[in-house]
């Protein structure tokens, strides 16, 4: 099993925007062989004093996947290639990392 944590830097007041698109892919990506979890994530809401917020500009995507070969599956899959098309003036930047449990 993998996961793959990709922190996105979005253009300034685009998160909407981007969320909207991300949200037509997920029950494609849901669909594929080997995805176990697929999801946008922004800042929680909270009073906790150790909290980083990534900021209103930025969406982490965390994933989780059976395999490395799922996970490249993914990565050349057809709706992902027309998805980053969609929001490619959405998105300035992108810091992707793909762990394994230790």
């Amino acid at each position: 099993m993998v996961y793959v944590i990709a922190t996105l830097e979005l253009a300034p007041g685009k998160r909407s925007a981007f969320l909207a698109e991300f949200a037509k892919v997920v029950p494609l990506v849901h669909a594929e062989q080997g995805c176990i979890e697929y999801v946008p994530a922004i800042d929680a809401d909270t009073d906790i004093p150790s909290q980083h917020r990534m900021g209103p500009d930025r969406v982490t995507i965390v994933e989780r996947w059976a395999s490395v070969d799922a996970l490249r599956a993914h990565d050349t899959a057809a709706h992902m290639q027309a998805y980053r098309g969609r929001v490619k003036d959405y998105v300035r930047g992108k810091e992707i990392r793909i762990l394994k449990v230790a």
